[in-house]
């Protein structure tokens, strides 16, 4: 028998495969292994200490180490480890839940469905907008538009509404039914002379153009982020929810408002929708609903949308579709008390007392030669880089700045050539000064050696 590797670096590079990474560059790079976190910072396992400046994956928004957090899960844990909420069953920590996101949505809805990310409710929301359509006796209703650039998970459906080309490579997606529509991006997709109004006006028309051709009857619903995340940190142009929301109301199309990095104070409101003034029909909400302390997803839907689907369900005798883990009672009470330490310490109030230093360093950074554009709100932003010697391989000079980055003690994410900063909402004026010298230290090596 051969002898198992003994390091925790060659053991991964032996038995685990990692996502959003090149399996065959792993193998010869290996891993960064975190061992522990405390605040906005996290250290590996040879005692090096990062500002994790991502978050984890835009979503610890209480900072790492909560020990609030650990004492709800061992309570929970202690008193009810695990049950279900299948065939008329529930348990208190998730009808809590339930009601609390209800009472906190910032347009009416009437019930929450709980999954375990955001792929996932994404997800249920697609296969609950298809019953909803044969419930109301319109089975050609099955379209649903989302956005290029756009990101909603990477389950096979939730994947096919993400608008990114490497989610659908060589996996057979998009699906049937999904269609893209323009992304709002202004600097990249705006044409010569063309101000940021005039461009949000033609993305809209954009949408209703596709509506038209491929007939409002077969729109069933269309999917956004207030503010795209994994696709760049893309902050919408001015009057472009303006444009876009009335043309779903006028042909009856259900909106869909991905929450899953907006929601929970990143924005500078409680949700991205209040930021942005939006009404969707349903919201999906995962990340900072737990600080991802524990895996938690919601899904929350409308009268609209719930009573077709109630009546439907009755109908067949059966609502078929459910999670083992919905709800699971020790992620609902890690939830429950994430949610309380937002509220109790307003950092809601703090991102927006934060947001403007921390959007003065970002768009500072954005002003150097090798930048083409910083963009932001509250407490998230991006700033995209280029350079002509590596302009034949896109993302080649983001990966090299990602690495410098880490080199010398933040962690970020490169999307593309876009570097993405989105730390936890407990950072303070001074971490945020310190996260941005080091991202502009990272950035200086790199240009010197271009």
């Amino acid at each position: 028998m051969n002898q198992l590797p003994n390091s925790i670096e060659a053991r991964d590079i032996a038995f685990q495969l990692h996502s959003y990474t090149d399996a065959r560059k792993h193998e010869d790079n290996g891993p960064l292994v975190i061992e522990k976190g405390d605040g906005i910072y996290v250290e590996d396992n040879n005692g090096k200490r990062y500002i994790e400046g991502m978050a984890g994956l835009w979503s610890v928004a209480v900072g790492f180490g909560e020990k609030r957090l650990v004492e709800a899960a061992t309570r929970q844990m202690e008193k009810l480890p695990y049950y279900h909420t299948f065939s008329h069953r529930t348990h208190g920590p998730s009808v809590e839940l339930a009601e609390k996101l209800i009472s906190m949505a910032p347009v009416p809805m009437s019930k929450a469905y709980f999954t375990n990310s955001g792929s996932e409710a994404n997800d249920t929301a697609i296969k609950l907008i298809w019953y909803r359509s044969n419930a109301l006796g319109q089975p050609e209703r099955k379209k649903i538009i989302s956005r290029v650039r756009g990101y909603h998970g990477v389950t096979i459906a939730s994947a096919s509404l993400t608008g990114l080309p490497n989610n659908h490579r060589s996996f057979d997606l998009p699906i049937a039914n999904i269609l893209h529509t323009s992304s709002p991006h202004y600097h990249s997709m705006k044409k010569d002379g063309e101000i940021e109004t005039d461009f949000a006006k033609r993305c809209a028309q954009d949408l209703e153009d596709m509506i038209r051709a491929e007939g409002p009857e077969t729109i069933a619903a269309f999917f956004a982020e207030p503010v795209m995340g994994a696709g760049g940190v893309v902050i919408p142009p001015q009057g472009y929810w303006e444009a876009v929301q009335p043309i779903l109301k006028k042909y009856d199309i259900l909106f869909v408002a991905d929450e899953v990095i907006c929601g929970f104070g990143r924005t500078g409101n409680m949700f991205g929708t209040q930021t942005y003034n939006l009404e969707p029909d349903m919201m999906t909400l995962s990340k900072g609903i737990s600080s991802s302390y524990l895996p938690m997803s919601a899904l929350l839907v409308n009268e609209k949308v719930y009573g077709p689907m109630a009546d439907e369900s009755h109908k067949i005798g059966v609502w078929g579709h459910g999670y083992t883990a919905s709800g699971h009672p020790v992620a609902a009470a890690v939830a429950l008390e994430n949610l309380k330490i937002i509220e109790e310490r307003d950092l809601v109030g703090h991102v927006r007392d934060i947001s403007p230093a921390f959007l003065r360093r970002l768009h500072s950074l954005g002003g150097h030669p090798l930048a083409r554009e910083s963009r932001g709100v509250g407490l998230i932003g991006a700033v995209e880089f280029a350079h002509e010697a590596l302009s034949a391989t896109p993302g080649a000079l983001g990966g090299k700045i990602n690495m410098a980055f880490q080199e010398q003690g933040l962690i970020s994410r490169n999307m593309g050539d876009a570097m993405a900063f989105c730390p936890p909402l407990i950072i303070t004026e001074k971490q945020v000064n310190e996260m941005f010298d080091i991202a502009e230290s990272g950035i200086e090596t790199i240009a010197k050696a271009l």
